[in-house]
C-alpha cells in the first residue's frame, strides 16, 4: 500500500523560515495558490512531482521531508488520550494527525505534561502502600533521557562525526579490536586494562582514577569488552561534546544529567566500533546481513542491531530501523524506532510480534512479515541472546532483540528473501499493544481498548470473551 503524503505543517514551517506568501511559493512550486493552501492544510496529499520541487525549492534533502517523524508524535499523543482520565470515548486518529500537524510543540508539552501526572500517580500509589519509606521515582529520569534521544531520532552527529574520525585515524579493525582499543587506552591515556574474575557479583567494568585502571570481568565476552574499552575511550575523549549535548537536552534532575552522559558514552562505543561510513557502506553491500556484520566488526549481535537503528545522518541515512529488546516476562527494556512503528510507554508489545517467539526458538533468526492496523507493512525480525551469569547462583540473563524496517526496503534486506509480500494475507496482523490497538477480531488480545465499548453474552463464548467496538 502506498502512503499519501500529508507534510502541511512541514511546508508552512519551510515557508514562513523564508518568509515566503503562499502565493510566491505557489509561483515557484509551479502549482495555484489555491491548491497550495489546500496541501499546506492538509486537505490535499503531495505528489511526487510536487514533493521534487519543494525539496529543490528549498535545498532540502527529500529523506527528511517524507521522513514521518509526526507518525511517532501520534502513537504517543493516541497511548497518552486512551487514559481514562481524558473520557471513554477515543479520538479519530485523523483528529490526533491534524492535531501534530498544526501544533506539534503544543502537543509534545502536552505529552511531558501527562507523563508527569503518570509519574506522580505512581507515587502517591506507592506512598499509600508503604507510609513508612520515602517514595521515589526511579524510572522518570531514565524517561526523560529516552525522550531526549527519541526527539533526536537516536542519532547525534558531533558525537557522530567525531568517533568516526578517531576509529580511522586509529585504524580500528574488528578481528583486531580489543587489541586495538586497549592500546589507544595506554597510549593515548596511561590507562591499563585488568580482567578478573572476582566478585559476587563480579563488577562488568570499575575505573580507578588513581591508578588508572579500567578493570573487566572476565565474564564478559570479546564484543562486550570491546564496548567498555570504547566507552571509556568516549568519555575522556569527548567529555566537552557529551557535556555540551546533556546542557542542551534541558534534563530535569541531576540523576537525568548522569543518565544521559552515560547514554552518550555508550552511544560513543557503538560508533567507535562500527564508524559510520564504513558501517553503512557494509551494512548496504551485505543487504544488511547482521550476522556478516558481527564478523566484520568484532561486535554482538545487539551492538548491531542498536547502530543499524542509528544510521540517520543527513546526506547518508540508512534503512530506517525500528530496534527493540524484551525480557523474558515481556517488559520493554530498550526501544528505539527511525520509522513510523510505534512502541507503548505503559505495557508491552503486541503478543503477535515475533520478538516474543524468539524465546522458543533460541539461537534462530525469526523473520516475519507484519502490517499494522493503518495498513503499512513491516519486515521484522527477531533473535534470542543471553549474557552469562558467570555462576550457578546468577543463571544467563536472556532477551530478545528485534529489528525491523517498512516493507517498502525489502530489497536492501536479506531476510525479505523468501517472504511472501504480494499476498496481503500473508502479513501477521500486528498493533502496538492491547489497550490502544483497534482491532477487534484478535484471538491474542489480553484486553479491551481502552476507551472502547465492549458487550458480554452471557449465553455464548467466542475466543476473546467480550466482543469490542
Amino acid at each position: 500500500m502506498i502512503k499519501k503524503l500529508f507534510l502541511g505543517y512541514k511546508l508552512r514551517r519551510l515557508r514562513d523560515a523564508r518568509k515566503l506568501s503562499q502565493a510566491a511559493l505557489a509561483g515557484l512550486l509551479d502549482v495555484s495558490p489555491s491548491y497550495l493552501n489546500q496541501i499546506e492544510n492538509n486537505q490535499r496529499p503531495l505528489t511526487v512531482p510536487v514533493l521534487l520541487r519543494i525539496a529543490k525549492t528549498f535545498d532540502v534533502e527529500l529523506a527528511s521531508l517524507v521522513d514521518d517523524e509526526d507518525a511517532r508524535l501520534v502513537g504517543d499523543l493516541r497511548e497518552a488520550l486512551a487514559d481514562p482520565v481524558f473520557g471513554a470515548e477515543p479520538m479519530r486518529v485523523s483528529e490526533l494527525r491534524t492535531a501534530a500537524d498544526s501544533s506539534p510543540e503544543l502537543v509534545r508539552r502536552m505529552l511531558a505534561l501527562y507523563r508527569s501526572y503518570i509519574q506522580v500517580n505512581e507515587r502517591l500509589q506507592w506512598l499509600s502502600e508503604n507510609l513508612s519509606v520515602p517514595p521515589s521515582a526511579p524510572n522518570f529520569p531514565y524517561e526523560a533521557v529516552r525522550d531526549f534521544f527519541y526527539a533526536n531520532n537516536n542519532y547525534f552527529d558531533s558525537l557522530d562525526e567525531a568517533a568516526e574520525r578517531l576509529a580511522l585515524a586509529e585504524g580500528y579493525r574488528g578481528e583486531d579490536l580489543p587489541r586495538q582499543l586497549a592500546e589507544t587506552l595506554r597510549q593515548r591515556h596511561g590507562i591499563h586494562v585488568h580482567t578478573v574474575a572476582e566478585g559476587d557479583p563480579p563488577a562488568l567494568r570499575s575505573f580507578d582514577e588513581a591508578s588508572r585502571t579500567l578493570t573487566l570481568s572476565a565474564w564478559l565476552d570479546q564484543p562486550s569488552r570491546s564496548f567498555h574499552m570504547a566507552h571509556r575511550i568516549g568519555i575522556l575523549e569527548f567529555r566537552d561534546a557529551i557535556e555540551a549535548l546533556v546542557t542542551q537536552a534541558k534534563l530535569p534532575s541531576e540523576d537525568a544529567r548522569a543518565i544521559c552522559r552515560v547514554g552518550m558514552a555508550n552511544y560513543l562505543a557503538g560508533a567507535l566500533m562500527m564508524p559510520y561510513r564504513l558501517f553503512a557502506e557494509q551494512a548496504r553491500l551485505t543487504r544488511h546481513d547482521i550476522q556478516l556484520l558481527q564478523v566484520r566488526f568484532g561486535a554482538s549481535f545487539e551492538q548491531v542491531c542498536h547502530r543499524l537503528s542509528t544510521l540517520q545522518r543527513p546526506g547518508a541515512r540508512g534503512v530506517p530501523f525500528y530496534f527493540v529488546r524484551v525480557d523474558m516476562a515481556g517488559n520493554i527494556t530498550k526501544r528505539h524506532s527511525a520509522t513510523s512503528f510505534h512502541f507503548t510507554r505503559f505495557g508491552g508489545a503486541c503478543p503477535l510480534l515475533n520478538v516474543h517467539e524468539a524465546f522458543t526458538q533460541p539461537g534462530r533468526i525469526l523473520t516475519q512479515f507484519a502490517r499494522m492496523p493503518e495498513g503499512t507493512s513491516y519486515i521484522c525480525i527477531a533473535r534470542a541472546v543471553a549474557r552469562r551469569g558467570g555462576a550457578y547462583s546468577r543463571p544467563d540473563r536472556r532477551y530478545a532483540i528485534g529489528l525491523g524496517c517498512e516493507a517498502v526496503h525489502a530489497h536492501d534486506l536479506v531476510y525479505a528473501s523468501g517472504l511472501d509480500l504480494a499476498d496481503p494475507a500473508a502479513a501477521t496482523p500486528i498493533g502496538i499493544n492491547c489497550r490502544v490497538c483497534e482491532r477487534t477480531d484478535c484471538h491474542q488480545r489480553a484486553f479491551p481498548m481502552i476507551g472502547g465499548r465492549i458487550s458480554i453474552d452471557e449465553n455464548n463464548r467466542n475466543v476473546v470473551p467480550y466482543e469490542s467496538s
